[in-house]
């Protein structure tokens, strides 16, 4: 639990869910200048704690993380969502791909920003969805409406018709050419860990359980000329 500051009656309360301490801490510190508008009732590390913090705080929204230790952060926006619709839900995280923000939209959540936003931006986001609009990360939004731009005009990205986002394409692009997780994570500038789960998507996605499965499944697809 978080001491509520004096004077904050106004502000947003927010419960944040991070199985990470150092970004809890992060947040923390980076929302303190801003106490007069978002004030932090509640941490958790995992979704257990959060269910019991929402519950007793009774907050206007959560901010939480895609994946948590041992639990699903999208599973526990549903949750949320379902038990408690006032309270919104906004996603924090460093996964950038817009599969995880179609989910989440879907499960109802009313926000999907990355790590990378600086303290008065998310304020301002935060405020915004308090009034009723979805914030979404900039730079993903804009990759979206390219996206979106040319599944109307036809043009689909190669993998599309197998259900691939453009991302995991990307990166199935480059388990053909026989790269490394951690020579791909370099090029395309992003954890290896990152990588890690756009390949277990590709797998699940074409029902294959290697790599080496996937590579055939592109070759005899005819997905990269």
């Amino acid at each position: 639990m978080v001491d509520e500051p004096e004077g904050s009656a106004d502000a947003l309360r927010l419960v944040v869910v991070d199985d990470h301490q150092i970004v809890l801490d992060g947040l923390r510190a980076m929302l303190h200048a801003y106490g007069d508008r978002v004030q932090i009732v509640g941490e958790a590390r995992n979704a257990e704690e959060a269910r019991r913090l929402v519950s007793e705080t009774e907050p206007d929204a959560v901010l939480l993380d895609v994946r948590l230790k041992g639990d699903s952060g999208l599973d526990l926006c549903a949750d949320i969502v379902k038990w408690r619709p006032e309270c919104k839900v906004v996603f924090l995280t460093v996964y950038d791909d817009e599969q995880y923000l179609f989910q989440a939209l879907r499960l109802g959540a009313a926000g999907f920003l990355l790590k990378r936003v600086q303290g008065g931006e998310l304020v301002e986001h935060l405020e915004r969805m308090r009034a009723g609009e979805v914030v979404i990360d900039p730079t993903l939004a804009g990759r979206v409406a390219v996206s979106a731009a040319k599944l109307h005009s036809g043009e689909f990205w190669p993998g599309a018709h197998l259900g691939l986002s453009q991302r995991e394409s990307e990166v199935l692009s480059l388990l053909v050419t026989g790269l490394s997780n951690k020579a791909i994570a370099a090029k395309l500038v992003v954890s290896e860990e990152t990588v890690k789960t756009h390949a277990r998507q590709i797998y699940r996605k074409l029902d294959v359980p290697d790599r080496s499965g996937a590579i055939a499944v592109a070759l005899r697809e005819g997905v990269f000329h």
